[in-house]
């Protein structure tokens, strides 16, 4: 099978702003930003990049310039000539078969803090109620354990807990998921065929668009803000003009960058919806964790006449072990997802549902109990950031997990990798983005423990001085991790 084609156009996406931090010489920046681009898992191993005078094109610069910077990426292991295939990404012998971090120049494996999952340790009470969920395991195993639905328990633990919260549901209109990671997958192989317009915040949760994309979905994005949140007449203007098939969206505490979408926003955005035929898919799984302010209401209890589909998660709240999500929906869309998973999955793990049984109905209990741990935790990170980086703009989010900090250079890559050969392993701006971009920013966790915290920000006054956006330490910091 032929490698797969990175178009001209996909390249010059991912490829935004690749001379602003660097002097060097246009073919050094040019092959040093795609290597930033392999490293960093945005050109996938055994992609084919495009044409030299394709690319040329694209970057308006001369095809001398990216015949060079592919001549260096030969060189330096990133890129392989293979007859009648052109020039395909591969990774150097040092990198393959191992995640980002685990060899970290020098770096002992075991000193290596990787942040580039935002989560939380085991909620208290954890280890209780698998001792509890052990007591119903005799009856469990009566059954066959192929579980496409969901334990009745826990879906009837699930709908009070939105009840609660405003969204009067039945348990006939939960079905319960294996993360909600796979509760994105299965609506997207549901409700999206080839070539249907999807929308998209911008930046959002990268293995989103990387679900919908799989389907065939044509991503179009609109701009999500720390500080302003949503533009809202953009979604408007996007909505209207593309109809999209789906609007995937986290109204609550977004990540990454943890904005909170306004009413308004919501009203337009559920209004425009209804009458263009889009389903609108709202993923709370950060939505609970919030520090400060009183949380919205899920965004179907509007009432607007929209197809509201609700995803939510166990993992962020209670532990990332436990691979429980949902999906609230009406009955009709529900059973279309049970006719169509089997084909991706034949069930949710049993034991799995019996220990989230347990902790559902306690989900009020755990989140005020994480609440002061998580103030502390974010308020340490900001106000460190804020005092030792004053020229980085870092916002003190009203909840989640992490701050969406703008560096005030498109230097994220670099800032990563400089990070990275000093144990600290943090994901670039540019994996949030659906087209690439957002160099100019980078996502920092705030969940860690105290010694951590203090470790992080050292770490990142260090890398940023380092690299201070020359040239050479751009270069320095990708030497480091090869």
């Amino acid at each position: 099978m032929p490698p797969v084609l990175l178009s001209a156009r996909s390249a010059a996406l991912l490829l935004t702003d690749w001379r602003a931090a660097t002097d060097a010489p246009a073919y050094e920046a040019l092959s040093d930003a795609v290597r930033v681009l392999v490293i960093d898992g945005r050109i996938p191993q055994g992609v084919r990049l495009p044409a030299e005078r394709g690319l040329a094109a694209a970057l308006g610069v001369s095809r001398t310039t990216v015949a060079n910077a592919y001549a260096r990426l030969r060189e330096d292991g990133f890129l392989v000539s293979l007859r009648g295939s052109g020039s395909v990404v591969r990774l150097p012998a040092g990198l393959i078969g191992r995640p980002d971090p685990e060899r970290l120049g020098g770096v002992v494996e075991d000193d290596v803090l990787d942040l580039r999952k935002a989560a939380l340790h085991a909620a208290p009470g954890l280890a209780d109620a698998v001792d509890r969920a052990v007591r119903h395991v005799p009856a469990a195993l009566a059954g066959i354990g192929y579980d496409t639905v969901g334990d009745p328990g826990l879906r009837a633990a699930i709908a009070d807990r939105y009840t609660e919260r405003g969204l009067p549901t039945d348990p006939s209109q939960v079905v319960v998921t294996i993360g909600a990671q796979h509760a994105i997958a299965l609506l997207a192989r549901v409700l999206v065929r080839r070539g249907d317009a999807v929308l998209v915040e911008s930046p959002t949760y990268p293995h989103a668009h990387e679900a919908f994309r799989e389907v065939g979905g044509r991503l179009v994005g609109v701009p999500v803000d720390a500080r302003s949140g949503w533009d809202a007449a953009a979604l408007e203007t996007t909505l209207r003009r593309t109809a999209p098939a789906v609007a995937y969206v986290m109204p609550e505490l977004h990540n990454p960058t943890g904005a909170t979408m306004s009413r308004s926003t919501r009203e337009t955005l559920l209004s425009v919806a209804a009458s263009v035929g889009t389903t609108v898919i709202a993923d709370e799984t950060m939505g609970e964790l919030r520090i400060d302010g009183e949380p919205s209401p899920p965004l179907a209890a509007s009432g607007s006449g929209a197809t509201v589909v609700m995803i939510g998660s166990a993992d962020k709240v209670f532990w990332g072990g436990l691979r429980i999500g949902w999906i609230r929906a009406e009955p009709d869309l529900l059973q279309r997802l049970l006719l169509a998973r089997p084909t991706g999955d034949l069930g949710t793990p049993v034991l799995d549902q019996l220990v989230a049984r347990e902790l559902v109905p306690r989900t009020a209990a755990v989140l005020e109990a994480r609440r002061e741990s998580l103030r502390q935790g974010r308020d340490e990170v900001v106000g460190a950031l804020r005092a030792r980086l004053p020229e980085w703009d870092v916002p003190s989010p009203a909840g989640g997990l992490t701050t969406w900090v703008g560096l005030g250079r498109p230097v994220s890559s670099a800032l990563v990798l400089a990070a990275r050969a000093e144990g600290v392993v943090l994901a670039s701006g540019g994996v949030f983005g659906p087209d690439g971009g957002f160099e100019r920013f980078l996502r920092v966790p705030f969940t860690m423990p105290p010694a951590d915290r203090v470790r992080l920000v050292d770490v990142l006054e260090r890398s940023w001085a380092r690299i201070g956006g020359d040239s050479a330490g751009v270069r320095g910091s990708l030497a480091a991790v090869v």
